[in-house]
């Protein structure tokens, strides 16, 4: 029960049971003595309303225990703890003491706090990845460097392959810096994205006469079937959303692992949603890593990630668009033999 609930109930009570005191005690003395007919200042008079003035007083004792215990003491509490709050080193969650406002506000606390850690734990394993990422090739490329300048009688062809080598690495180190930039920009721009109604069908169909062209050149064939109608509307921004195809279409043939690879494109309402799905035949991503495919740096393979590009931030950026739209997404194993991606995107409510 919530406390503008509770409060109005508990004042309603005590007024009740103070009238109804009241009523009983004049009923008891009017009874038992004649009206007394003198001024209002008569000892009399006084002696009456003294049991009056306690029945009030014990009342509103009991209401000044009650806000005291139930609304200022959590209240305090809280303040409390708000002065502690420690991201590195964290406290036990706050109990739960109602399931009132107060309890309302314990539970947001609890999980502001949360949010506060997660929030520090994904900077500190950002700046690791980083870090790591851009160490392995630069190690490298130190490597690199001090052959050629401490061994001089290098046979040419042994030192281009080194210059070739340090080449690649750096190019790499740059990749990952763009890749990151981009990752960091695109969060930035979230918050002040603009967006418009746009056709599902519409939309879909661009989507996949765009990449049928592309896929197409890259070996692997493009399957699509939708069920949306000419009255379905998105409420999105088409560059982001577009971005997030991009991204799932880029992962697919990258990590595929097939010669021939299949990717098929579907899209359905349900209730007040538009989904979509990308699936494909390729070898898929093992069911212990499914769970942390969205998280920031992460990687199947790190070797695989090397070879193919990539920070490991495509599908984190997919997740951050379609959860600003207020929509959800999710990773699961494809019917297909692969991977499959479905996320959601809220319909426009029609009038």
């Amino acid at each position: 029960m919530t406390l503008k609930i509770k409060l109005p109930l508990l004042f309603l009570l005590m007024f009740i049971v103070f009238m109804f005191s009241i009523g009983i005690y004049l009923k008891l003395i009017f009874a038992a003595y004649s009206p007394i007919r003198s001024s209002l200042l008569d000892p009399r008079y006084i002696g009456l309303l003294l049991p009056i003035f306690a029945i009030a007083c014990f009342i509103f004792i009991i209401l000044i225990i009650y806000i005291h215990f139930r609304i200022e003491k959590p209240i305090q509490l809280l303040n409390t703890r708000l002065e502690k709050v420690d991201i590195v080193h964290p406290m036990p969650p706050l109990a739960l003491r109602s399931n009132d406002e107060i309890g309302d506000l314990y539970r947001h606390f609890n999980k502001m706090e949360e949010r506060l850690r997660l929030a520090h734990k994904e900077q500190t394993d950002m700046i690791a990845a980083i870090a790591h990422d851009l160490k392995t090739p630069l190690t490298s490329i130190n490597g690199f460097a001090e052959l050629l300048a401490t061994r001089k009688n290098l046979p040419e062809t042994e030192k281009q392959e080194y210059y070739e080598l340090i080449q690649r690495k750096a190019k790499y180190m740059v990749e990952l810096i763009n890749d990151f930039s981009s990752f960091t920009k695109e969060k930035l721009d979230l918050e002040s994205m603009i967006v418009k109604p746009i056709d599902a069908s519409k939309l879909f169909e661009n989507i996949a006469l765009e990449y049928e062209y592309e896929l197409a050149g890259l070996n692997c064939e493009l399957t699509c079937c939708h069920s949306f109608t000419g009255n379905m509307l998105l409420t999105v921004n088409e560059p982001m959303i577009r971005r997030v195809f991009g991204n799932l279409f880029s992962n697919a043939v990258r990590y595929g692992g097939k010669n021939e690879l299949k990717v098929y494109m579907t899209g359905y309402p349900q209730g007040h949603y538009a989904y979509f799905q990308i699936e494909d035949n390729g070898i898929g991503v093992p069911d212990k890593d499914i769970s942390s495919l969205f998280l920031k740096f992460f990687t199947v393979d790190k070797s695989r990630q090397i070879q193919k590009g990539g920070l490991g931030l495509g599908l984190a950026s997919c997740k951050s668009i379609i959860e600003h739209h207020g929509g959800k997404i999710y990773a699961y194993s494809s019917e297909y033999g692969g991977l499959g991606i479905k996320f959601s995107l809220p319909l426009v409510a029609s009038h």
